[in-house]
This record gives C-alpha cells, sequence and structure tokens, in this order.
C-alpha cells in the first residue's frame, strides 16, 4: 500500500484539453477483470456491451460555476473566489480565495456585488453575500466555469454545456462527474431500448478531488467530505437488479462511493443521505458494485486507487499502459473504460 505502487509514465501530451464532440464518440477501453486483453470500442457501442436488466447509476449533480474573479475594495487587489459550499445559510458560503484576504475584506464581485469575508483558517474561507441574493443563479450568470488545472485554458462559453452532464440536475459541485459527460440522450434511450435500466444518485464533487496523497502509506490518507443523497427509488432499483440477478454498474467513482456509503448501514439498501469520506483502496470489499464505466485518472491519485480496487492494481497498471500506447485520451474530455 506504498504510494508509489500506483504511479504510471504520464504522457502529458495525452492530456485531454478539449471535449469530445459529439459526446458519445469517445473511445471506450473494454477490461474484463476475469481474462483476456482489453477491447476498443466506441462509447456509443455500450448498449452492445451490456445486458438486459443491467443497471446503470449515474451522479446527476450538476457543475457551480463556481469562480468568481473580483477586487478587494477599497484596494483594488485581484481576488478569485472559488465557491466550495454553503455554509450556514444560502448566503454564506464556504470559498476558497486567491488574493490575500482577512476577515471583514470587502470584495467587489462580477456585477458590482459586494461580499464580505467573514472568516479565513487553513481550510478556506468563509464570504457572506447580500442577503436576499440567489447565489446558485448569480454564480450561473457570472461565474466561470472550474475545469481542471490539467487542461491548461480559459474556460469557453461552450465549455458551460460541456463541462456538465446531460442528467445534471441538483447544483453543488466544483467539478464534473467525468464519466457521465459521455452520455447523450439518445444513447440513454438506446440503453434503455436494450433492457439497460438507469438510476441517480447526488454526489456533489469537491475541491478534494484533485487533493494528492501526499502520505508514503497510502492508508493514512483522509479524504475530504462530500455531500451526498441515495433517493429512495434509486435504493429500490438496486435492490431489484440484485434480486433478479442483473449488475450494478456505476458510472464514475463518485456514484461507487455513494452506492458503497449506504451499504455500511446494511442491505437492501435504503435511502439515505450526508457526508461520505469513504476512500477505496485495494483490499475494499465491494458489496453493491459489479462494475464501473469511469475516465483514466492521474497516477497516484485516490481515483485510480478506487480502479485498482475494484479491477486489480496489475491489471489496471496493464490497461492504462495500454491505453497509453494506443493514445486514449485521458482525465475529464478524455476517453472512457468499461471495467466488466
Amino acid at each position: 500500500m506504498r504510494l508509489d505502487d500506483f504511479d504510471y509514465p504520464l504522457d502529458e501530451s495525452l492530456i485531454a484539453q478539449q471535449p469530445m464532440e459529439p459526446r458519445d464518440h469517445a473511445r471506450l477501453l473494454v477490461v474484463d477483470r476475469t481474462a483476456g486483453a482489453p477491447a476498443h470500442h466506441r462509447f456509443d457501442a455500450l448498449p452492445n456491451l451490456l445486458r438486459p436488466n443491467d443497471l446503470l447509476v449515474l451522479n446527476n449533480t450538476q457543475v457551480l460555476h463556481a469562480r468568481l474573479h473580483g477586487r478587494k475594495s477599497p484596494s483594488g487587489g485581484k481576488v478569485e473566489v472559488f465557491l466550495v459550499r454553503a455554509a450556514t445559510n444560502t448566503h454564506v458560503w464556504q470559498a476558497l480565495i486567491k488574493g490575500g484576504v482577512r476577515p471583514g475584506q470587502q470584495l467587489e464581485l462580477p456585477d458590482g456585488v459586494m461580499a464580505t469575508v467573514t472568516a479565513t483558517g487553513d481550510t478556506g474561507a468563509e464570504v457572506a453575500f447580500p442577503p436576499g441574493l440567489d447565489v446558485l443563479a448569480y454564480v450561473e450568470k457570472t461565474g466561470a466555469v472550474p475545469l481542471p488545472p490539467y487542461i491548461r485554458r480559459a474556460p469557453t462559453e461552450a465549455d458551460r454545456d460541456r463541462y456538465q452532464t446531460v442528467f445534471a440536475r441538483h447544483p453543488g459541485a466544483v467539478a464534473a462527474p467525468t464519466a457521465g459527460l459521455h452520455f447523450t440522450e439518445p444513447l440513454l434511450d438506446a440503453l434503455n431500448d436494450k433492457g439497460v435500466r438507469t438510476a441517480y444518485v447526488t454526489l456533489h464533487v469537491g475541491p478534494g478531488t484533485f487533493k494528492p496523497v501526499a502520505c508514503d502509506d497510502i492508508r493514512e490518507h483522509r479524504m475530504d467530505p462530500e455531500w451526498f443523497e441515495l433517493p429512495a427509488d434509486t435504493a429500490m432499483a438496486v435492490n431489484e437488479t440484485r434480486e433478479r440477478g442483473g449488475r450494478i454498474i456505476a458510472v464514475g467513482s463518485t456514484s461507487v462511493r455513494v452506492l458503497e456509503t449506504a451499504a455500511q448501514k446494511g442491505l437492501p439498501l435504503r435511502e439515505s443521505s450526508g457526508e461520505t469520506a469513504l476512500f477505496v483502496y485495494p483490499g475494499y470489499s465491494f458489496a453493491v458494485v459489479d462494475a464501473m464505466l469511469t475516465n483514466f485518472h492521474l497516477p497516484k491519485s485516490t481515483l485510480f486507487m478506487l480502479v485498482c480496487a475494484l479491477a486489480g492494481r496489475e491489471r489496471m497498471l496493464e490497461a492504462y499502459r495500454i491505453a497509453t500506447a494506443e493514445k486514449y485520451r485521458l482525465f475529464s474530455y478524455g476517453d472512457a473504460m468499461l471495467i466488466l
């Protein structure tokens, strides 16, 4: 369980800087955990790769346009406010701030909105917006899309649509559940026609998704808590699928963590919500998830450790070696993998 065990040679030229158009034309590497070499497909072949009665569980969180650029008042110094989540009520938010601020600092944000830094600390700050301001509507209009740091360009108007799943419903994430970015409405219809069911969970991805593992023994790492919800109808769909012998296929690490967190309260699954800091790494015993759709992940990341827990470290390292040799596009706007 050493951190270096989860390293692989990263070809940075393969990090996708633009999304694939159309969404479902991304490549799909299919990895069978039991035997055989990975197979190469296109993502829209998915209905032919799954079985009737399989259940896809997708994360319907909606990405906030969380990055606000402004100035400190009265000095005029530049500041960047990266909203994380509502703190105590709808107008006080936890945030990460670049620009050196202190409690009481006034911030002039887009459209002339004045906000106040109410607290600072090692893990960030709290920012109070004017009471009565609809903060979600405000950031939707004026904020910048929070593209990951490895996408080395400024966000464009197109990213407002493309860095969001077509089934996003509940605002609160600061990063997209990227495995879901490949789905289109016609593809979801085709899956339904095949008899593959879909169900939804919510996990609001926090900035901790990009937090590096800093300890040599990965078991000492602690995940940042993130808010999740497993609705009653999704719990019922999972239970029914398991009873009928179908497979539970989690779309992305976030869906894996919601399902496995809820399973800690016992099976069959029940409606559940709260915060999860579940860290899945090799040796973890999966209670619910049978298979997974995922993108490719950074070396030494908790996301790569999670897929190693499901498929085996050696098999994943070999799959990533093949993907690199075949020039698969990596990370958020990149290609996908189906682990069966």
